[in-house]
């Protein structure tokens, strides 16, 4: 027969097994308590960059590859050029690991150019979006950020900019792709 003091362990044994299956059933399992690091990302440009003649300008736009691997990288570029003729004006846009201090090799690109030698007084100028296309292979954690630069080559640009609105927006992206 039953006496109490069975009747109370067997209830000290039930409150036992069913807080440690409570507590089992609330720690994560492995494969979801790793923090996972994204493989691919995008940003884009908010704001209009306005360039200097002859000097790299170092945009807001970047991204952080994660850690190591290689990584595609892909740029769309939108250069905003105008100018009163005789004009030779260009701007040339590139990749910069900012990790390293040093361009990602090969990957400048001429964003936009205006070439007009008939002398007269009336501005010309327009928009022109460029594609950066690179591969990355880096040992750690790396950030790239999107630069560029305006030449004058005859005359001088009265607008230059890197530019970015609801009508095109510059961006920049990264995927992982391999080790």
């Amino acid at each position: 027969m039953p006496t109490m003091r069975t009747g109370l362990t067997a209830v000290a044994v039930a409150a036992l097994f069913v807080g440690a299956t409570t507590a089992v059933a609330a720690q994560p399992d492995a494969a979801t308590a790793a923090p996972t690091r994204p493989t691919a990302g995008v940003e884009h440009l908010h704001t209009q960059v306005n360039l200097r003649a002859g000097a790299w300008t170092s945009t807001p736009l970047e991204v952080t590859l994660p850690g190591p691997g290689t990584y595609e990288l892909n740029a769309d570029v939108r250069g905003r050029l105008s100018g009163v003729p005789p004009i030779n004006t260009f701007i040339t846009a590139r990749l910069w690991n900012v990790t390293s201090g040093a361009a990602v090799r090969e990957s400048e690109r001429l964003v936009n150019q205006i070439i007009d030698v008939n002398a007269r007084n009336k501005e010309t100028g327009g928009n022109q979006t460029t594609p950066i296309s690179e591969l990355i292979r880096v040992k750690k954690s790396t950030k790239i950020r999107l630069q560029a630069q305006r030449i004058d080559a005859t005359g001088a640009a009265t607008v230059s900019q890197i530019y970015s609105d609801i009508r095109g927006y510059t961006s920049l992206r990264f995927e992982r792709i391999g080790n």
